[in-house]
């Protein structure tokens, strides 16, 4: 006969009561589960904490921002990687889809805006997926334009959306050359200083980003996230 003691008790352990928890102790759960991309749990500890009061500003700030802080650390340092990094960027959506209206009525403003796509030529959008998650998990708005990008999409973007930041991707040799395309462009129509240019992908490096004339050169998303916001503080005190 088999003994399912211990079987029950491991699945009781699972079964963590997080309304039973005190603020402090819910909210380092929360940044626990979104390491572990656990999108309901964040959802569900979002609204507890809405729920005792907490404004939404606090709760995105808290409990997202600081949790997923700690996932771009250990992303950096090459701890988690990108599949998990998805999964704790799709766990803060589900957080996001709570607070972005409630944050909107408040008229609690992002810390920045970005505008992010992948250049002309170019359907890669796995790394672009993934800068554009963690900004927006680091409290930036992010409209990201997808694949295949001409000049036209981002001044039309631009124009429309008014970003801080303008986020360009390629992961093909052969369609880099397009990231000077826009540049220069924004360089003739007397807009390029009005813009933080970061540029990205597996192909780039320091030396092509400065040929080409953008701001910075970010390896990997959770470095973006660190040049974002080390810009946007730049800029505020300019």
């Amino acid at each position: 006969m088999v003994d399912n003691t211990n079987m029950v008790d491991d699945a009781s352990d699972d079964d963590l009561d997080l309304a039973s928890l005190p603020d402090d102790e819910l909210v380092e759960q929360m940044h626990d589960d979104l390491y572990d991309g656990l999108r309901e749990e964040i959802i569900e500890g979002t609204n507890i904490l809405l729920s005792r009061g907490w404004p939404a500003s606090k709760v995105l700030d808290d409990a997202l921002v600081e949790g997923m802080r700690i996932v771009g650390i250990d992303f950096r340092d090459g701890i988690l990687f990108v599949p998990e990094v998805l999964m704790s960027a799709n766990a803060m959506k589900g957080g996001m889809l709570i607070l972005r209206p409630l944050l909107a009525e408040t008229g609690a403003q992002p810390i920045g805006k970005m505008v992010i796509g992948t250049v002309k030529g170019d359907i890669h959008d796995i790394g672009k997926n993934l800068v554009g998650m963690m900004m927006e998990g680091a409290g930036f708005d992010v409209i990201d334009l997808g694949i295949d990008n001409p000049v036209e999409n981002y001044l039309e973007a631009i124009e429309e959306h008014k970003p801080d930041i303008l986020g360009m991707s390629a992961l093909l040799t052969t369609t880099m050359p397009y990231m000077k395309v826009v540049i220069d462009t924004l360089i003739e129509k007397g807009m390029r200083d009005d813009y933080i240019v970061l540029v990205g992908g597996a192909p780039l490096n320091e030396e092509f980003s400065t040929a080409i004339g953008a701001d910075a050169y970010c390896r990997d998303a959770a470095v973006a996230v660190e040049t974002a916001q080390a810009k946007m503080a730049e800029k505020r005190a300019a």
